[in-house]
């Protein structure tokens, strides 16, 4: 009499299988901002590390008055938490490749990862909406690489978040929001290229 091993039993032909089907559309997206992200977080991180040896260096990023990475890397605000904001950045876009990997090799994660990620890109999105006011209004002055996190955070939170909440994307207002949600997407950018702009227009009138 033989006994059969402990395997997982594999799901019956036609039956739906565990964990959240993601398009692959949004996989590469996922991965394509996690990318992008990390190698920004890895340059400021370098960055701080030439500015910290040589406080007379110059970081690749500083362009001009506006744009300009140094005069942002040596304030407060650039260790908000204690410590260079670029490692946060570091540690989560590692996340986000990780999982964006996983999803273009469809591996299905479940849905209380997608939703542990979404609250994690939230957060993530509020801290860099605090960053661009005090980059704004308190610094004044720009960093392109923190401006590359920018850009990328945002339509990060919406494809995740639509990926979490799939199940609650069929009525309600929720539906309404996740059919608009590139148009306010588009409308977000707006908004922060028309602050810049203003912001300081004293500096771009000169360029014209």
């Amino acid at each position: 009499m033989t006994v059969a091993a402990d395997t997982p039993a594999e799901p019956a032909v036609g039956e739906p299988r565990p964990g959240v089907e993601v398009r692959r559309a949004s996989a590469v997206y996922v991965l394509i901002a996690g990318v992008l992200g990390l190698a920004a977080a890895l340059t400021l991180t370098v960055e701080k590390i030439e500015i910290l040896i040589n406080p007379d260096y110059v970081p690749s990023c500083s362009i001009n008055p506006v744009l300009s990475c140094g005069s942002v890397m040596i304030t407060p605000q650039a260790s908000a938490f204690g410590f260079p904001n670029p490692l946060i950045g570091i540690v989560s876009f590692t996340v986000v490749v990780a999982t964006g990997v996983l999803a273009l090799a469809n591996v299905r994660l479940p849905r209380w990862y997608w939703g542990g990620l979404a609250v994690g890109t939230l957060l993530g999105a509020a801290f860099i909406h605090w960053l661009i006011f005090q980059s704004l209004y308190r610094i004044g002055a720009l960093c392109p690489y923190c401006m590359v996190v920018w850009a990328v955070t945002i339509p990060l939170l919406v494809v995740v978040a639509s990926i979490a909440l799939q199940p609650q994307l069929e009525s309600g207002v929720a539906r309404f929001i996740h059919q608009w949600r590139w148009s306010l997407v588009t409308l977000w950018f707006t908004a922060l290229i028309l602050m810049i702009l203003v912001r300081f227009w004293n500096y771009w009138s000169t360029l014209i």
